[in-house]
Protein backbone atom coordinates (compact mmCIF):
# COMPACT_ATOMS: atom_id res chain seq x y z
CA UNK A 1 0.00 0.00 0.00
CA UNK A 2 2.70 2.41 0.57
CA UNK A 3 4.30 1.64 -2.75
CA UNK A 4 1.87 2.30 -4.47
CA UNK A 5 1.02 6.11 -2.60
CA UNK A 6 4.37 6.97 -3.48
CA UNK A 7 4.12 5.47 -6.73
CA UNK A 8 0.53 7.21 -7.01
CA UNK A 9 2.11 10.63 -5.44
CA UNK A 10 5.23 10.59 -7.94
CA UNK A 11 2.57 10.75 -10.84
CA UNK A 12 0.22 12.99 -9.04
CA UNK A 13 4.03 15.42 -8.63
CA UNK A 14 5.31 15.19 -11.51
CA UNK A 15 2.80 14.69 -14.86
CA UNK A 16 0.29 17.94 -13.24
CA UNK A 17 3.40 19.82 -13.85
CA UNK A 18 3.89 20.68 -9.98
CA UNK A 19 7.69 19.58 -9.89
CA UNK A 20 8.84 21.28 -13.46
CA UNK A 21 6.97 24.47 -11.65
CA UNK A 22 9.00 23.99 -8.76
CA UNK A 23 11.96 23.79 -11.28
CA UNK A 24 10.87 26.75 -12.63
CA UNK A 25 11.24 28.72 -9.54
CA UNK A 26 14.70 26.96 -8.42
CA UNK A 27 15.56 28.06 -11.83
CA UNK A 28 14.89 31.26 -11.02
CA UNK A 29 16.36 31.23 -7.46
CA UNK A 30 19.56 30.50 -9.18
CA UNK A 31 19.63 33.54 -11.15
CA UNK A 32 19.64 35.54 -7.87
CA UNK A 33 21.95 33.59 -6.21
CA UNK A 34 24.71 33.52 -8.86
CA UNK A 35 24.33 37.41 -8.94
CA UNK A 36 24.84 37.67 -5.13
CA UNK A 37 21.39 39.77 -5.66
CA UNK A 38 18.23 39.70 -2.87
CA UNK A 39 15.83 37.10 -3.94
CA UNK A 40 12.50 38.72 -5.21
CA UNK A 41 9.89 36.25 -3.76
CA UNK A 42 6.78 37.05 -5.95
CA UNK A 43 9.23 37.12 -8.85
CA UNK A 44 9.77 33.14 -7.76
CA UNK A 45 5.93 32.69 -7.28
CA UNK A 46 5.10 34.24 -10.66
CA UNK A 47 7.52 31.80 -12.32
CA UNK A 48 6.20 29.13 -10.25
CA UNK A 49 2.32 30.06 -11.18
CA UNK A 50 3.15 31.20 -14.70
CA UNK A 51 5.15 27.91 -15.61
CA UNK A 52 2.47 25.73 -13.86
CA UNK A 53 0.00 27.14 -16.19
CA UNK A 54 1.64 27.44 -19.76
CA UNK A 55 2.67 23.75 -19.33
CA UNK A 56 -0.95 22.41 -18.19
CA UNK A 57 -2.81 24.68 -20.70
CA UNK A 58 -0.29 23.60 -23.42
CA UNK A 59 -1.03 19.66 -22.84
CA UNK A 60 -5.07 20.50 -22.86
CA UNK A 61 -4.47 22.33 -26.28
CA UNK A 62 -2.80 19.69 -27.94
CA UNK A 63 -5.18 16.86 -26.47
CA UNK A 64 -4.86 13.87 -28.94
CA UNK A 65 -8.25 11.99 -30.64
CA UNK A 66 -7.73 9.41 -28.05
CA UNK A 67 -5.88 10.31 -25.01
CA UNK A 68 -6.32 7.11 -23.25
CA UNK A 69 -4.41 5.02 -25.63
CA UNK A 70 -1.58 7.03 -26.08
CA UNK A 71 1.94 5.12 -25.48
CA UNK A 72 2.45 7.81 -22.75
CA UNK A 73 1.87 7.38 -19.19
CA UNK A 74 1.89 11.12 -18.91
CA UNK A 75 -0.98 11.79 -21.47
CA UNK A 76 -2.95 8.86 -20.37
CA UNK A 77 -2.50 10.43 -16.33
CA UNK A 78 -3.88 14.11 -17.41
CA UNK A 79 -6.40 13.06 -19.33
CA UNK A 80 -7.70 10.65 -16.97
CA UNK A 81 -7.21 13.56 -14.23
CA UNK A 82 -8.62 16.23 -16.91
CA UNK A 83 -11.16 17.67 -14.22
CA UNK A 84 -7.96 17.91 -11.62
CA UNK A 85 -5.63 19.17 -13.87
CA UNK A 86 -8.29 21.87 -15.31
CA UNK A 87 -8.66 23.17 -11.45
CA UNK A 88 -4.85 23.75 -11.08
CA UNK A 89 -4.67 25.72 -14.19
CA UNK A 90 -7.09 27.83 -13.63
CA UNK A 91 -5.78 28.70 -10.09
CA UNK A 92 -2.45 28.86 -11.53
CA UNK A 93 -4.23 31.77 -14.03
CA UNK A 94 -5.54 33.37 -11.00
CA UNK A 95 -2.79 33.15 -9.04
CA UNK A 96 -0.71 35.35 -11.84
CA UNK A 97 -2.78 38.52 -11.67
CA UNK A 98 -1.82 39.87 -8.16
CA UNK A 99 1.26 38.38 -8.84
CA UNK A 100 2.40 40.77 -11.52
CA UNK A 101 1.14 43.76 -9.90
CA UNK A 102 3.30 46.12 -8.90
CA UNK A 103 6.10 44.67 -11.73
CA UNK A 104 8.03 47.09 -13.79
CA UNK A 105 6.63 47.64 -16.95
CA UNK A 106 9.90 46.08 -18.91
CA UNK A 107 9.10 43.17 -16.68
CA UNK A 108 5.31 42.92 -18.03
CA UNK A 109 6.82 43.26 -21.76
CA UNK A 110 9.27 40.58 -21.17
CA UNK A 111 6.67 38.67 -19.76
CA UNK A 112 4.09 39.18 -22.04
CA UNK A 113 6.29 38.58 -24.85
CA UNK A 114 7.92 35.16 -23.40
CA UNK A 115 3.77 33.98 -22.71
CA UNK A 116 3.14 34.60 -26.33
CA UNK A 117 6.07 32.55 -27.44
CA UNK A 118 5.23 29.77 -25.28
CA UNK A 119 1.71 29.70 -26.43
CA UNK A 120 2.37 29.56 -30.01
CA UNK A 121 5.08 26.28 -29.22
CA UNK A 122 1.76 24.38 -29.83
CA UNK A 123 -0.95 26.84 -30.91
CA UNK A 124 -1.92 27.15 -34.34
CA UNK A 125 0.28 30.39 -35.19
CA UNK A 126 1.64 29.50 -38.72
CA UNK A 127 -0.02 28.38 -41.81
CA UNK A 128 0.75 26.91 -45.00
CA UNK A 129 -1.28 26.21 -47.24
CA UNK A 130 -4.66 25.37 -45.58
CA UNK A 131 -2.74 23.82 -42.66
CA UNK A 132 -2.16 25.53 -38.96
CA UNK A 133 0.14 24.63 -36.58
CA UNK A 134 2.88 25.88 -34.21
CA UNK A 135 6.57 26.82 -33.81
CA UNK A 136 7.45 23.52 -32.50
CA UNK A 137 6.92 22.57 -36.10
CA UNK A 138 9.51 24.29 -37.39
CA UNK A 139 12.25 22.04 -38.21
CA UNK A 140 14.87 21.93 -36.05
CA UNK A 141 13.31 24.66 -34.08
CA UNK A 142 11.82 22.49 -30.87
CA UNK A 143 13.95 22.22 -28.04
CA UNK A 144 15.58 26.46 -29.48
CA UNK A 145 12.27 27.54 -28.54
CA UNK A 146 11.57 25.71 -24.73
CA UNK A 147 15.50 26.83 -23.76
CA UNK A 148 14.49 30.20 -24.97
CA UNK A 149 11.23 30.03 -22.93
CA UNK A 150 13.19 29.23 -19.94
CA UNK A 151 15.94 31.62 -20.04
CA UNK A 152 13.54 34.29 -20.82
CA UNK A 153 11.62 33.33 -17.83
CA UNK A 154 13.69 32.47 -15.26
CA UNK A 155 17.05 34.23 -15.79
CA UNK A 156 15.98 37.22 -17.82
CA UNK A 157 12.97 38.24 -15.82
CA UNK A 158 14.60 38.01 -12.26
CA UNK A 159 17.55 40.46 -13.94
CA UNK A 160 14.67 42.86 -15.75
CA UNK A 161 13.28 43.16 -12.58
CA UNK A 162 16.46 43.70 -10.46
CA UNK A 163 17.24 46.60 -12.93
CA UNK A 164 14.52 48.22 -12.77
CA UNK A 165 14.87 48.45 -9.11
CA UNK A 166 18.48 50.19 -9.56
CA UNK A 167 20.65 47.31 -9.02
CA UNK A 168 23.65 47.18 -11.50
CA UNK A 169 24.47 44.31 -13.63
CA UNK A 170 26.50 44.18 -16.11
CA UNK A 171 26.03 43.24 -19.69
CA UNK A 172 28.62 40.62 -19.55
CA UNK A 173 27.38 38.75 -16.28
CA UNK A 174 23.91 39.04 -18.11
CA UNK A 175 25.15 37.37 -21.08
CA UNK A 176 27.07 34.85 -19.52
CA UNK A 177 24.67 33.77 -17.65
CA UNK A 178 21.48 33.70 -19.92
CA UNK A 179 24.16 31.57 -22.52
CA UNK A 180 25.34 28.70 -19.80
CA UNK A 181 21.90 27.77 -19.17
CA UNK A 182 20.93 28.22 -22.59
CA UNK A 183 23.18 25.93 -23.12
CA UNK A 184 22.54 23.11 -20.06
CA UNK A 185 18.32 23.38 -21.21
CA UNK A 186 19.20 22.91 -24.67
CA UNK A 187 21.12 19.64 -23.17
CA UNK A 188 18.50 18.58 -20.57
CA UNK A 189 15.74 18.68 -23.28
CA UNK A 190 17.51 16.60 -26.18
CA UNK A 191 16.36 13.60 -24.79
CA UNK A 192 12.90 13.79 -24.23
CA UNK A 193 13.15 14.52 -28.06
CA UNK A 194 15.34 10.89 -28.35
CA UNK A 195 12.14 9.54 -26.24
CA UNK A 196 9.71 10.41 -28.54
CA UNK A 197 11.64 9.92 -31.78
CA UNK A 198 9.20 7.33 -33.39
CA UNK A 199 6.22 9.51 -32.32
CA UNK A 200 8.06 12.62 -33.83
CA UNK A 201 8.88 11.24 -37.00
CA UNK A 202 4.81 10.25 -37.10
CA UNK A 203 3.92 13.82 -36.69
CA UNK A 204 6.20 15.09 -39.19
CA UNK A 205 8.23 16.74 -36.63
CA UNK A 206 11.97 17.89 -37.56
CA UNK A 207 13.39 17.42 -34.48
CA UNK A 208 17.42 17.08 -33.68
CA UNK A 209 17.61 13.75 -33.44
CA UNK A 210 15.11 13.06 -36.46
CA UNK A 211 17.28 14.83 -38.45
CA UNK A 212 20.71 13.45 -37.05
CA UNK A 213 19.78 10.50 -35.01
CA UNK A 214 20.18 9.53 -31.72
CA UNK A 215 24.00 8.91 -31.40
CA UNK A 216 24.96 12.41 -33.33
CA UNK A 217 22.17 14.09 -30.70
CA UNK A 218 23.18 12.58 -28.28
CA UNK A 219 26.94 13.57 -28.56
CA UNK A 220 25.65 17.10 -29.08
CA UNK A 221 24.59 17.23 -25.49
CA UNK A 222 27.68 16.21 -23.79
CA UNK A 223 29.40 18.81 -26.29
CA UNK A 224 26.59 21.52 -24.93
CA UNK A 225 27.59 20.58 -21.49
CA UNK A 226 31.33 20.40 -21.88
CA UNK A 227 30.72 23.65 -23.08
CA UNK A 228 28.95 24.71 -20.10
CA UNK A 229 31.56 24.04 -17.85
CA UNK A 230 34.23 25.91 -20.16
CA UNK A 231 32.25 28.96 -19.43
CA UNK A 232 31.61 28.22 -16.11
CA UNK A 233 35.79 27.88 -15.21
CA UNK A 234 36.24 30.96 -17.70
CA UNK A 235 34.38 33.09 -15.83
CA UNK A 236 34.56 31.79 -12.04
CA UNK A 237 37.26 29.50 -11.95
CA UNK A 238 37.75 26.88 -9.12
CA UNK A 239 35.36 28.72 -7.44
CA UNK A 240 33.03 26.62 -5.30
CA UNK A 241 29.80 27.80 -6.86
CA UNK A 242 31.39 26.93 -9.90
CA UNK A 243 32.55 23.57 -8.59
CA UNK A 244 29.03 22.65 -7.59
CA UNK A 245 27.96 23.30 -10.99
CA UNK A 246 29.92 21.32 -12.68
CA UNK A 247 28.79 18.23 -10.07
CA UNK A 248 25.85 18.99 -11.22
CA UNK A 249 26.97 19.13 -14.48
CA UNK A 250 29.06 16.07 -14.49
CA UNK A 251 25.69 14.16 -13.25
CA UNK A 252 23.78 15.36 -15.62
CA UNK A 253 25.94 14.17 -18.03
CA UNK A 254 25.73 10.81 -16.92
CA UNK A 255 21.93 10.57 -16.88
CA UNK A 256 21.68 11.65 -20.11
CA UNK A 257 24.20 9.08 -21.03
CA UNK A 258 21.77 6.38 -19.39
CA UNK A 259 18.55 7.86 -21.11
CA UNK A 260 17.34 5.64 -23.99
CA UNK A 261 13.45 5.38 -25.22
CA UNK A 262 12.63 2.48 -23.23
CA UNK A 263 13.36 4.22 -20.11
CA UNK A 264 10.03 4.86 -17.56
CA UNK A 265 8.73 8.54 -18.12
CA UNK A 266 9.93 9.45 -14.51
CA UNK A 267 13.67 9.12 -15.02
CA UNK A 268 12.94 11.94 -17.28
CA UNK A 269 10.56 14.03 -15.70
CA UNK A 270 11.77 13.35 -12.62
CA UNK A 271 15.48 12.75 -12.39
CA UNK A 272 16.24 14.99 -15.84
CA UNK A 273 14.27 18.27 -15.40
CA UNK A 274 15.19 17.80 -11.37
CA UNK A 275 18.92 18.47 -12.46
CA UNK A 276 17.04 22.30 -13.19
CA UNK A 277 16.47 22.11 -8.93
CA UNK A 278 19.42 20.74 -7.97
CA UNK A 279 21.62 23.27 -9.84
CA UNK A 280 20.11 25.85 -7.10
CA UNK A 281 20.28 23.44 -4.30
CA UNK A 282 23.87 23.12 -5.16
CA UNK A 283 24.69 26.80 -5.20
CA UNK A 284 22.72 27.26 -2.25
CA UNK A 285 24.41 24.81 -0.35
CA UNK A 286 28.08 26.00 -0.93
CA UNK A 287 26.81 29.72 -0.43
CA UNK A 288 25.73 28.42 3.01
CA UNK A 289 28.80 26.76 4.04
CA UNK A 290 30.68 29.42 2.99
Amino acid sequence: MGKNFRKRFLDYLLFSNIFIACCAMGQGVLTYLLLHAPINVRIIALLGCATLFLYNFSMILSKPENPMDSPYRRVRWIFSHHKSVVICTLLAFIAIIPLVSGLSWNTLALLGFTGILALSYNGPVLKIKKLRFGLRNIPGAKIFIIATVWVLSCVCVPITELRSSMIYISGTDIFLLTFQQFLFIIAITIPFDIRDLFQDQQYQLKTIPVLWGEKKALLFCQLLLFSYSIILFSTKALHPESIALTFVTVLTAWLIFRSNWERNERFYFFYLDGTLLLQCLAVWLVQMVG
